[in-house]
């Protein structure tokens, strides 16, 4: 892959545990691309709400158009260096806040709101815009934020994979790994009504982790960018 390409988006989909957004970095570093976890941006959006008195705990008594109208004001910077990731609100860094037990517990609110979804994907594609030669990773990426992407793949693993991978996660963080696998069993069932992130779309190339290290998860997928790239005649 040339580095005097002037666009170059690499889209990796895929569930929570997968190991996605590490593999997704990764290859960011290898490739010196930009990084864009789109997660974050629910999250952040989600953090947002949460400051400006949104009882997202309730979402029955939250209407959407109180969150569309925040999160168009949500004065959120990002650091898309792959080796400085770092998200801020109002010049705060929230890179850790974003991760606590509370925002995992309410971001599904956000994200399960078409509305919401279609704000933050325009952000998400403006991001896009602004680094041509990037990896953008989530749950839609392949198939609503960046179809185009010169390479496309949906990275999966087994179920007790996931969670295991989770749990060693949550240890790293001291979060209650039981609460938190919890919210994110309820949050990929939730995002699955709107968004297939199991099944690959046509094009897109789905890998399978369950049985790879992460150093050759790393592999395959540089593997199957370039397969693509090539194809795509990029």
């Amino acid at each position: 892959m040339s580095s005097l390409q002037p666009r170059l988006v690499i889209a990796i989909d895929g569930p929570s545990g997968t190991g996605k957004s590490t593999v997704a970095r990764w290859v960011a570093q290898e490739l010196g691309l930009s990084y864009l976890d789109t997660g974050a941006n629910y999250r952040a959006a989600t953090l947002w709400c949460m400051k400006n008195g949104l009882d997202l705990a309730h979402p029955e008594n939250v209407q959407t158009q109180d969150i569309t109208e925040l999160i168009t004001k949500m004065p959120l910077a990002q650091d898309l260096n792959p080796n400085n990731v770092s998200l801020a609100l109002n010049g705060q860094d929230i890179t850790e806040a974003i991760r606590t037990d509370e925002v995992t517990a309410n971001v599904s609110v956000l994200s399960t709101r078409p509305e919401v979804r279609e704000h933050l994907v325009q952000l998400q594609r403006q991001a896009i815009e602004a680094r041509p030669r990037i990896v953008v990773e989530g749950r839609d990426i392949t198939t609503v934020v960046a179809p185009d992407a010169q390479a496309r793949i949906l990275l999966t693993a087994s179920p007790e994979i996931r969670m295991a991978r989770r749990r060693q996660q949550l240890r790293e963080t001291h979060q209650d790994p039981t609460k938190v696998e919890s919210d994110v069993l309820e949050r990929d069932a939730k995002d699955s009504a709107l968004v297939d992130f199991m099944t690959p779309a046509d094009g897109v190339a789905e890998i399978d982790s369950t049985n790879l290290s992460l150093e050759d998860t790393v592999t395959v997928v540089l593997a199957e960018i370039q397969r693509q790239v090539n194809a795509n005649g990029s």
